[in-house]
Formats: C-alpha cells, structure tokens, sequence
C-alpha cells in the first residue's frame, strides 16, 4: 500500500497547490484516479505570522510538530510542508516527530543538481531570502546561490504577504517578479527558485527569464515517489 501522506499546510493557497499536485499528478504512476491517502492539517496562519514576525522559530516549530501529530495519529506515514519559510524550524522539532519527512530544499536542490544548474537565484518571503534553508541545502551540493537586493526583497515579501496569500494574482506584480529575475540571471545565476509556496501561481515558466525549480510542485511530486517506496527504503 502507497504510504498514507500528511501535509502539514501554513498557507492555504500554496497548501492548496501542493495537494492538488499530489492528487492530479499521481495518477501517471498509480493509475485513473489513483493516489495516495492524503490528510492536511493546518494551524491559523496568523499563529504562525505572531512568531515568524519576531523570528521565534522556536514557537514555529511547536505548530509543525503539533501537526504532524496530529496527521500521524490518524494514520500518515510520510509528512511534507509546502511552506518555504517555516523550515527554518526543521531542525528544532524533527528528532521528535513521529514520522519521517522529506525537506522542501533538500528535493529542490537535488532537482537542481539533476538539470546540472551550478548558481540558482533564490526568491521567497524575506525570511526565506536570507535565512539558512536553502543555503544550507544547496551548500551541501555544491551549487552557488544569489539573492536579490534588499529593496526587491522588501518588494516581493510584500507581494507575497498582502497579496499571494490572500489568493490575489495581480499582472504587474508578475511583471515585476520577472524584472527581479532577469536581474539575477544577469548576474549569472541559471535557473530560480520559486521559493514561496504561492509564488508558482503567479509566475510563468514560459515567459520567466530563467529556468524555475517550482519548489511546490517538486515536493509533491517527491511526495508521490516516497509515498510509493518500500518502507525502509
């Protein structure tokens, strides 16, 4: 039996992508209408903005864990966190979680060292741009990273926050995240992540400046192959 699948969601619109990719795109391996259990657990976002906000990523790592036991107790044996920002909590909760997960920049990162990219721009919340998750996870492969300015920084974290999460795509704000990336493919980086959950409902591969690496979409495609795996393996 595929293992049962629990995504521990934060914000509802990237949450939503994650589980419909998982649910959709699963069928090419399992079959017509065919995919793993899934169960999704979320805590109020604002409960996870109170501590985001004062970088208490202690208290961040309450709610995962939190989370994912309640999804283990009703069955999943696998989690997944759509959510970029709140990995900067993994490490504090993961030795006490009950079940194992699959971490959203390790699985971005080795999807970028499959294509061959050597020096990725990063985009996200402000915390996720200069906080540790993918660094630390492209570090480990060898692969150079770029951010973008402060200003653009402040510029797409606001994109994200009064708007993406809110469930709202605005044209300009699509244009603007591409003059960000043609930047930064001008100062050599070869493919971007798209590392806020929300951010690949907004920007269009086809006419991105750069290769994406759709941090949503890759762990829930993850997720259908782990799912799938033998136990133990």
């Amino acid at each position: 039996m595929p293992k049962h699948v629990g995504i521990v969601a934060c914000s509802a619109e990237g949450a939503a992508l994650c589980y419909r990719t998982l649910c959709t795109e699963a069928p090419e391996l399992m079959g017509e209408y065919t995919h793993p259990e899934v169960s999704m657990h979320t805590h109020p976002l604002a409960q996870y903005m109170k501590h985001i906000r004062c970088e208490d990523w202690e208290r961040v790592a309450e709610l995962m864990l939190s989370s994912v036991d309640k999804l283990a107790r009703i069955g999943a044996r696998l989690a997944i966190c759509p959510d970029n920002t709140i990995h900067q909590a993994f490490d504090l909760f993961i030795s006490r979680s009950p079940i194992p997960w699959l971490h959203i920049a390790d699985v971005v990162a080795s999807e970028a060292k499959r294509q061959g990219f050597r020096n990725v721009a990063i985009t996200g919340t402000r915390y996720l741009m200069t906080g540790p998750v993918y660094p630390q996870a492209l570090n480990k492969l060898g692969i150079s990273y770029k951010i973008p300015d402060e200003r653009d920084r402040e510029a797409i974290d606001k994109i994200i926050f009064k708007e993406l999460v809110n469930g709202v795509f605005e044209e300009r704000s699509r244009i603007y995240l591409n003059s960000v990336i043609q930047k930064l493919k001008d100062q050599g980086c070869d493919a971007v992540i798209l590392g806020c959950t929300e951010i690949p409902l907004l920007v269009d591969p086809k006419d991105c400046p750069l290769p994406t690496l759709d941090s949503t979409r890759l762990l829930a495609r993850a997720a259908i192959r782990e799912s799938l795996a033998a136990e133990g393996t």
